[in-house]
């Protein structure tokens, strides 16, 4: 676009002279430096054919345009001038490839090797701490020979060198990619022993507790869950996961089956936080007396300690994020530690409630009829006309190319599910690769991710689809009442809203969704918008 508006601009104004920012093309590939100066050169080489006059570069750094790889020119090019629907997927396989040769060929010298000669018992913790899943069968099975048994290896040097990545993340030494990877790789030596395990019958592995997680009924987010899981499951305590949508009957049926030491609530949408208090006054009147953990991107400290914590007597602690885990769950199961812990955490909380309920009598609400009284005023009559849609009812979308939605990921919050944080100024992408502490382990994370992507792309293993629809409607009072047609005879819904009624130091209106849509008095007809979108079917598989 950029080079084909040129053009049009140097034939139309000539008088006008264009400037473009050649690290904007290229930004995604930080790192790759042959790809970026691959970029650079073949987008001088066709914008300055089509009219640009001016561009910031480092002519050092920028290859001759007859000297670019063939392949890589072309995949290059096809980006460039859109000339391929799979252009992006089809480069960032090519610049992946060649990231991953550089980092073959940098860790494959001496002190890679240097590690094979060590101990089979230190060899299985280097792979596990550095995730190297490359000889982790070998490496089990030499230990399964010189040990006990299979579970020996398991509870032996398996365990330490999770409890080592355990130890390395608490700390701020690992990052939850690195974490990941290791997971990964104890899976696979455990899936080897397992077989050998079966065959003694002896496969019970000594736990530090057994922690029962599920995200509550009515919700299906489990991202944050997972990582939960992983991050106890590296520090040796067993965890076992109930999935989405868990109702509160079968969380504590569970729970009684499985003696969990441990329960863990987990919720994305504000729903799951009345579900939420619900499992805990099940738990009080059931006579649970485990200690109850609370996570997910809704809740907070307040909410568990002024909705939560009243109903239920045994502890029960708000969970911040994956890292906090651990020191939570040891705190509560730690006989020492355990009684100064839920002091402390009891005493937090009454300070929480305090303030809480401090906060509330300083803020001063206003009637609802009043907050009617003072609405958003709109003189329908003389308002700009409003647009009639191009169409009215539904229109799905089915199978969406995912290759135009790739560049509209935010990945900022990508990150900081992840845990890696940068800091001021390196907090959200891309900056955070130049943070000293996090921004490499990003980088190795985002590159991962762009394999996933390419190849979720590139075989369609995800569909995305969606709906849309225009529908006739009118406000009436706080509440905006949809039909089926624009003959509007026929209601089919009605969206209730709620009016704003916190005291206001301004004289501003007090807000409704309704107010902005016509009112049904006013003749005037206006239409409302709705969507619901998707990308997750196939996820499954």
């Amino acid at each position: 676009n950029f080079i084909q508006a040129t053009r049009i601009i140097k034939e139309t104004l000539p008088g006008v002279r264009v400037s473009g920012g050649l690290s904007n093309i290229s930004f995604a590939f930080r790192g790759m430096n042959a790809v970026r100066e691959a970029m650079h050169s073949a987008f001088l080489f066709h914008a300055i054919k089509a009219g640009m006059d001016m561009g910031i570069v480092n002519a050092g750094a920028l290859p001759i345009y007859d000297e670019i790889d063939k392949e890589l020119l072309v995949l290059v090019e096809d980006c460039l001038l859109n000339r391929r629907s799979d252009a992006t997927e089809r480069l960032l396989s090519y610049a992946q490839e060649v990231q991953g040769q550089i980092h073959s060929t940098t860790s494959a010298g001496p002190q890679h090797q240097d590690w094979r000669s060590l101990t089979v018992e230190k060899r299985l913790e280097h792979a596990l701490v550095k995730g190297i899943s490359d000889y982790i069968e070998q490496d089990a099975e030499e230990a399964r020979q010189s040990m006990p048994s299979a579970l020996s290896v398991v509870e032996g040097p398996l365990m330490a060198g999770m409890n080592v990545v355990g130890d390395l993340f608490g700390s701020g030494k690992m990052f939850l990619p690195q974490v990941i990877k290791s997971a990964r790789v104890m899976k696979r030596a455990v899936a080897w022993l397992v077989p050998y395990m079966t065959e003694n019958g002896s496969t019970t592995v000594t736990h530090n507790g057994t922690i029962l997680l599920a995200t509550v009924k009515g919700d299906v987010h489990d991202i944050g869950k997972n990582i939960v899981g992983v991050v106890l499951g590296c520090n040796n305590f067993k965890v076992v996961d109930l999935g989405v949508m868990v109702p509160c009957e079968r969380i504590l049926q569970e729970a009684k089956e499985i003696h969990a030491d441990i329960v863990g609530l987990s919720g994305l949408i504000t729903p799951s936080l009345g579900e939420m208090v619900h499992v805990a006054k099940e738990m009080e009147r059931t006579g649970f007396k485990i200690p109850l953990l609370i996570g997910g991107a809704t809740t907070s400290r307040i909410h568990t300690a002024v909705k939560i914590d009243t109903h239920y007597k045994a502890p029960v602690v708000h969970v911040l994020d994956a890292s906090r885990s651990v020191t939570v769950v040891s705190s509560l199961l730690n006989p020492t530690d355990r009684e100064d812990y839920m002091e402390d955490v009891s005493m937090t909380y009454e300070e929480v409630r305090e303030d809480y309920y401090a906060s509330l009598q300083e803020r001063k609400f206003v009637s609802l009829a009043d907050a009617r009284k003072h609405s958003l005023r709109v003189d329908w009559k003389f308002h700009a006309p409003i647009t009639v849609p191009s169409f009215l009812g539904t229109k799905p979308i089915d199978d969406y190319p995912l290759s135009r939605l790739v560049q509209f990921i935010d990945w900022t919050p990508f990150f900081a599910i992840w845990q890696l944080r940068g800091k001021y100024p390196n907090r959200g992408y891309p900056k955070i690769f130049k943070d000293k502490t996090v921004g490499e382990e990003a980088q190795k994370l985002y590159a991962d991710a762009q394999k996933m992507l390419a190849d979720i792309v590139a075989n369609k293993r995800l569909k995305a689809r969606g709906v849309l629809a225009f529908l006739p409607a009118w406000s009436v009072g706080d509440d905006i009442e949809v039909y089926s047609d624009d003959d509007r005879t026929e209601k089919v819904a009605t969206f209730h809203g709620l009016r704003q009624q916190l005291q206001k130091e301004r004289d501003d209106p007090f807000l409704c969704l309704s107010d902005f849509i016509a009112p049904k008095s006013s003749g005037v007809k206006d239409y409302l918008g709705v969507f619901a979108v998707s990308c997750g079917f196939g996820v499954e598989r």
